[in-house]
């Protein structure tokens, strides 16, 4: 079956404008324009629009999504299977903060205790699950399920002034490096500040802490994409200059 931009966006809910977008980017490209000028999709397009919107939906970005569904070894079956599985996690995370709310509706209006640690629960389920979900496969690998295990656990079991400190730990760690990162120097005070911080940091989730260790975090954070990715969003070559700053702090650079 074939169908117009229109008849499309009816169908999908997706905007025709985004449909454009879409067109412009390479992202979905219609199947041909006819002789009136209109794009036309086919059923090869709408399968490619469902595969989108389940990337979208996972929070990829759409530069990802193109680099994914073009790659030769793509598979939608085994695209499909872990769609299921990390919307079913989603869901997990989801019905999980519904019920912190819930409950803390019934403590306002009277009808339950509630201790300050369960506040934060769902909030600290939901990083467990993200954390697994991106790193899981790496971090086990690397650190064994016994560690990771209990490191997972000491974040659930935070108090609420715990969870506050090691989460404005981390903005505190981010903007630290922003501002030694503009002086060039991984050695100098302020990107030793940043990595002191962020052996901070770890030490909420580590139950003990070794120089070569967080000398092997920083590392991972140039090693693996997903973690350059997320300093380097806020200035490139970000992840670089933090293991930088870390292996001169843990005394582990070498000459």
């Amino acid at each position: 079956m074939e169908y117009t931009i229109q008849k499309l966006a009816r169908l999908s809910g997706v905007s025709t404008r985004t449909l454009r977008y879409y067109d412009e980017i390479n992202l979905l490209k219609p199947a041909r324009i006819n002789s009136s000028g209109y794009r036309i999709y086919g059923q090869d397009q709408v399968d490619r629009l469902q595969q989108i919107l389940f990337y979208r939906e996972l929070d990829v970005s759409l530069e990802e999504i193109g680099k994914i569904l073009s790659a030769p070894d793509f598979a939608v079956k085994d695209a499909l299977s872990s769609h299921r599985e990390k919307l079913l996690a989603k869901r997990a995370r989801l019905d999980a903060l519904i019920a912190n709310v819930e409950k803390t509706l019934a403590y306002a209006k009277g009808e339950t205790d509630m201790a300050d640690q369960e506040k934060f629960e769902g909030f600290k389920q939901k990083l467990v699950d993200e954390n697994e979900r991106k790193y899981g496969a790496e971090i086990h690998e690397k650190y064994g399920e016994e560690a990771v295990g209990r490191s997972n656990r000491k974040l659930k079991n935070m108090t609420q002034e715990e969870y506050g400190r090691v989460t404005a730990l981390g903005e505190e760690i981010m903007q630290t490096l922003l501002s030694a990162y503009r002086t060039g120097d991984p050695a100098g005070e302020l990107a030793q500040r940043a990595a002191d911080l962020h052996r901070q940091w770890l030490t909420f989730y580590w139950d003990s802490y070794s120089r070569e260790a967080h000398a092997g975090v920083a590392q991972m954070y140039v090693d693996d994409p997903r973690f350059t990715a997320y300093y380097d969003k806020h200035q490139p070559g970000l992840a670089a200059f933090l293991r930088d700053a870390v292996l001169v702090y843990t005394g582990t650079k070498s000459e």
